[in-house]
């Protein structure tokens, strides 16, 4: 196949959606499939120029995410980078300015698109004091998706909910974990003395972004009932946002740490005992599979990955989405029964073993021949207008 891969998100920039995409495009290359990445030109590009096999567009903050960026080009010139590229299929990873244009490019062309659903922004705007335009952004989301071949999401419950908004031609693939790298084996005392922890005491874990949508407030609080029993007990929260600063002055026992990566990422994983993950904005939470290959049970509400790969009692425990209260009761119960954790974590671990990213990644190369294979078809049994 030959591919036009649209991504408004892209590493340097440190997300869920950029790794994901990344490591995506590698998969497909690798496979012999001609991708042409097309996304926002970053800080770090400088002045380097288009290839062959990647289209650096204009690009800018994102208000109230100044990180990361939103491309733009004009469809025409998407059109005719289609025509250059020759490509079979556009495949667009971000419903934003950039993925719109791509959209309409493709469409004018005739060729067939699809498409990920990667981040529920309607469930954001409720943490922005926007809820009012919830609805509003969940109509443009249909919109957007409901235009192309295929959307992929990576979970089933999820495809559930969005089939109930009225979302067509869902596809589930998942998400893989990189069991190499994320491997209780990283369990490190260096960075157990670093956070002040003790042997005898627990240590949480949070990792993402340090933003209102992650709920992450939850999790402090949690922390903080735990240290009424526990005094000695800690937490580090892993990754940077717009609450950082303001977190930090408020809750001074907490670590915050920053991003981390590679081989520092997965020491931190390891290194802790128990994952809180309250967030109830995902679509899926690649966090969640990473602390599970690093030996960690996890405490999450019921949705999204943790719904999809944590068993409650086994791996972790899983409370209704919203119950805030359970959470905290939930968070200090595994924290002050340390004879629970080894047998958990192992579970974590064997769970998730048998999620491949090499298996995920296969199905979504299938279900882009597939598309192409049916807008094929589809011209050869459509009438030839005189």
């Amino acid at each position: 196949m030959r591919l036009a891969y649209v991504t408004e998100t892209f590493p340097p920039e440190v997300n869920g959606v950029a790794l994901t995409v990344a490591r995506t495009v590698r998969h497909l290359r690798e496979r012999g499939h001609f991708v042409d990445l097309i996304r926002p030109r970053q800080p770090t590009d400088g002045e380097a120029a288009a290839s062959r096999t990647e289209w650096l567009t204009r690009g800018w903050p994102i208000p109230m995410y100044p990180d990361l960026r939103f491309g733009y080009a004009r469809a025409g010139a998407l059109r005719e980078r289609y025509r250059q590229s020759r490509v079979d299929l556009v495949h667009i990873a971000t419903p934003g300015p950039l993925g719109i244009e791509a959209l309409r490019a493709a469409r004018a062309a005739n060729l067939p698109t699809s498409s990920d659903f990667r981040t529920n922004f309607h469930l954001y705007s409720r943490h922005y004091r926007l809820g009012a335009l919830a609805s509003m952004v969940l109509g443009g989301l249909r919109w957007f998706h409901n235009r192309t071949e295929r959307t992929f999401v990576p979970t089933r419950a999820g495809a559930r909910e969005l089939e109930d908004s009225g979302f067509e031609h869902l596809a589930v693939v998942g998400r893989g974990v990189d069991t190499t790298r994320f491997d209780p084996s990283r369990r490190s005392a260096e960075w157990r003395t670093r956070w002040g922890a003790t042997d005898d005491a627990p240590v949480l874990l949070s990792v993402g972004r340090v933003a209102a949508e992650k709920n992450i407030a939850l999790a402090l609080r949690a922390y903080d009932a735990l240290r009424q029993h526990q005094p000695a007990a800690r937490m580090v929260v892993v990754g940077d946002g717009p609450l950082r600063a303001s977190l930090e002055l408020e809750h001074p026992t907490v670590r915050f740490v920053g991003a981390q990566h590679g081989d520092a990422l997965a020491a931190c994983y390891a290194s802790a005992d128990l994952f809180v993950f309250p967030s109830l904005t995902e679509t899926f939470g690649n966090v969640t599979l990473e602390a599970l290959a690093s030996g960690l049970p996890v405490v999450a509400f019921d949705t999204a990955a943790a719904g999809e790969h944590v068993v409650h009692g086994r791996s972790g425990l899983l409370l209704p989405p919203g119950d805030e209260a359970g959470f905290i009761d939930a968070v200090g119960a595994l924290a002050s029964e340390p004879e629970r954790l080894p047998a958990m974590g192992r579970s974590a671990v064997a769970t998730a073993r048998r999620v491949r990213w090499d298996d995920v990644l296969s199905r979504f190369e299938a279900e882009l021949q597939d598309t192409v294979d049916g807008h094929q078809a589809q011209l050869a049994t459509d009438p030839v207008v005189a």
